[in-house]
């Protein structure tokens, strides 16, 4: 059956009921199936180099099973069991591919962003109770191997520490020099450390023990979005494998070839493509340990999809920015379909991309707090760029504002919080922190995604802002998604982000940070004139906009809006101070679990501290003086 229309997605759903469908109950079991059926085709490709002809790895649905079996029988040789946590700490490679899948037979797993600070990491390794961490051994150019020795030692529920190697993928004279200059890793934990690939190379290619016969948390992922601070939330194996039966339902079989170079601590390269690989069969390719962000990646990427016989890439909007600022110099005529997510994508650059990729881009969306995915422009029907999609079969999607009297649904165009019931939804119980779970859903069934949007006349559904985002000035509302997207039509613009920078009268106002397309030449007085001409609301005029050489990004593409809002307390409480003739000056701004973004001031010299109390007075966000 196609997926082309709300009636489409309405007569999957009448087939069954999600819960009296004949789909595989585990991950693992999903795995075995896939591997049963196609035990000689190609399952995982990993290249740590960009090149279009240097070395690959690639496994064999046979391969992968035997090694997530090695992997999963060492994990509960170390004391693992079903509500146990395996962390890792890994860039792309087939060994976190193998541990992804692996953590869940045995217990719990818990991928955890490579890029965080050892506080970070270790602050995630106490909330999940980890008992061991598989990451890097020391590594030339990668800092990963020493982060996740100081967090372990700031985390002592950490008793097994397992060494990736990514020393066995090199090869010729690479292969001899990196013994004589990896970098030292001194180690101050009472963590047990061994070799991965040597303690699994000792354990049998078949399960020792049974699989899980019921349902229950299989992973936790950490938030690490736009809202600062990691939130730990809680994956049940129904919601993962509901992710990959819509990816094989709707999109993939095994013939498909999918190029990823997202991350494998993130949802959308595990849970969803991953995920939609083990149910369908369908080959995916991981290029170089940081993907998109890997060494070459962009110059070689449609050398790369020639290559492996791409048939679907997954992207995201920066991603695709990057792409179209390079010639498509490769036989592409394979691919007929990119997904993106992670953000919305800008009108003018998915006309761009189609035109010059040549293929059909179909814009998704999902989030961590729902097991991901939540809907998609229909990849056999009508495209509305800028919209994304129709909600997947078996998910229910209401637009809901809150009110004193309690939550009332929306009227068709009507924008309020998009809330959501699917079986990746888990009621209740979606965070770890028991606290984070209080006012996350309506009804006690409809999880509040916490974005603003609405569902027009055929069932598309439109993200319109971030709840949490508004831009409250003077009291108004100010959605920043209108002048993101006023700032994203000039030809000269990549990205756009709108934040409320702090102001002593309106509380916020509107101001904008922007980075150009390569090579592109504009003022930052004409790139307001243009926005003012095409904002519809005058108090959403940006009145302050900076163009930067990159806009802050997290690891999936999405703009990383916490460090824009410390870029503007630091620069108006600084000019605040200054204007006072005050000796003192924002050094940083800090993130407090409590208080949100704090400024920390130092002393330049003599200064009154009454006074400094009484200019920063008039602004909403909390100080403190440096310690």
């Amino acid at each position: 059956m196609t997926f082309a229309s709300v009636a489409d997605r309405d007569s999957i759903e009448a087939e069954s009921e999600w819960e009296a469908r004949d789909v595989p109950k585990t991950t693992f079991a999903m795995l075995s199936e896939t591997a049963a059926k196609f035990p000689d085709r190609p399952a995982v490709t990993y290249q740590l180099f960009s090149g279009p002809t240097d070395k690959a790895e690639t496994l064999t649905w046979s391969d992968f099973h035997g090694q997530v079996c090695q992997a999963a029988n060492l994990f509960r040789s170390l004391g693992v069991g079903e509500s146990d946590v395996v962390a890792y700490l890994l860039p792309n490679c087939n060994e976190t591919v193998v541990t992804y899948v692996a953590g869940q037979v045995s217990g719990i797993v818990n991928p955890i962003n490579p890029l965080l600070d050892a506080d970070q990491i270790a602050a995630i390794l106490r909330e999940t109770g980890a008992k061991v961490l598989v990451t890097l051994r020391a590594f030339p150019k990668t800092d990963v191997a020493q982060k996740a020795a100081e967090a372990v030692k700031l985390a002592p529920n950490v008793k097994h520490v397992l060494e990736v190697d990514l020393h066995r993928y090199l090869t010729g004279v690479k292969k001899l020099i990196v013994p004589l200059i990896r970098p030292k890793n001194p180690v101050s934990h009472n963590a047990k450390v061994a070799s991965f690939t040597a303690e699994c190379a000792k354990q049998n290619t078949t399960l020792d023990f049974p699989d899980a016969t019921q349902d229950r948390v299989a992973a936790y992922f950490h938030t690490g979005g736009t809202t600062g601070t990691p939130k730990v939330a809680q994956h049940r194996f129904s919601g993962i494998v509901y992710n990959g039966w819509l990816g094989h339902r709707l999109l993939f079989t095994e013939e498909d070839a999918l190029m990823c170079p997202l991350p494998m601590f993130h949802v959308f390269a595990a849970i969803v493509v991953l995920g939609a690989s083990l149910k369908s069969g369908a080959h995916i390719v991981f290029p170089t340990p940081q993907g998109y962000r890997g060494d070459g990646v962009f110059d070689n990427f449609w050398k790369l999809c020639e290559r492996h016989g791409i048939t679907f890439m997954i992207t995201v909007p920066t991603a695709m920015s990057a792409l179209m600022q390079r010639p498509v110099d490769a036989d592409i005529s394979k691919m007929t379909t990119a997904f993106c997510g992670s953000s919305p994508l800008p009108v003018e650059l998915f006309k761009r991309f189609e035109k010059a990729a040549g293929v059909t881009i179909c814009e998704g969306y999902g989030l961590t707090e729902a097991t991901c995915l939540v809907s998609i422009n229909p990849p056999d029907g009508e495209k509305k760029v800028g919209s994304i999609g129709i909600p997947f079969p078996h998910t229910n999607v209401k637009i809901l504002k809150h009110t004193a009297e309690g939550p009332y649904e929306c009227a068709t165009d009507e924008i309020g919080e998009i809330c959501i019931d699917s079986p990746g939804v888990y009621a209740g119980s979606t965070y770890t922190e028991v606290d984070k779970n209080h006012d996350l859903f309506h009804h006690d069934v409809y999880l509040r995604t916490g974005d603003l949007g609405r569902l027009d006349e055929d069932g598309y559904l439109w993200i319109t802002g971030r709840a949490k985002d508004l831009i409250i000035r003077g009291g108004h509302n100010l959605d920043p998604a209108e002048i993101e997207e006023a700032l994203a039509g000039h030809e000269a613009v990549a990205f756009a982000g709108a934040i409320g920078q702090p102001d002593a009268h309106a509380g916020e106002l509107p101001c904008a940070y922007v980075e150009l397309v390569d090579g592109a030449t504009v003022t930052e007085d004409e790139l307001i004139e243009y926005a003012k001409s095409h904002i519809h609301e005058r108090a959403a005029y940006p009145k302050y906009l900076e163009i930067m050489d990159e806009l802050p990004k997290t690891a999936v593409g999405k703009i990383f809006k916490p460090d824009l809002r410390k870029k503007a307390i630091t620069r108006i409480y600084n000019h605040a101070l200054t204007e006072a003739n005050l000796n003192a000056e924002v050094t940083e701004v800090v993130e407090d679990k409590k208080r949100g973004l704090v400024a920390k001031l130092s002393k330049k010299g003599e200064v009154d501290d009454a006074a400094v109390t009484k200019v920063l007075g008039d602004y909403t966000r909390p100080w403190d003086w440096a310690a």
